[in-house]
């Protein structure tokens, strides 16, 4: 289990069994090629439906949005972090 937290503060566990993954592996790629619509891919690769929906709460803005940067922003603190950046 990889567990962290953000520097917003959200704190998140990653079962070791969603790392060793080839459709992350591939979703990450493209990503990293350009293609920002496979952030939700990441995501629901990553995380239980629950812990996602913790993430989107935790980023809601009063207005009801859930801002992709921020999402991205988490996503990308979360895989500098010495626990998932080693692991995944």
């Amino acid at each position: 289990m990889l567990k962290g937290k953000t520097s917003s503060g959200f704190e998140f566990e990653i079962p070791d069994s969603r790392c060793n993954n080839m459709e992350l592996l591939d979703a990450l790629s493209a990503m990293d090629q350009g293609d920002s619509a496979q952030l939700s891919a990441v995501l629901n690769l990553l995380f239980t439906k629950e812990q996602k929906k913790a993430l989107y709460e935790h980023l809601r803005t009063p207005e009801g949005n859930v801002p992709v940067d921020k999402v991205g922003q988490e996503l990308k603190e979360m895989f500098e972090s010495n626990a998932l950046g080693k692991n995944c």
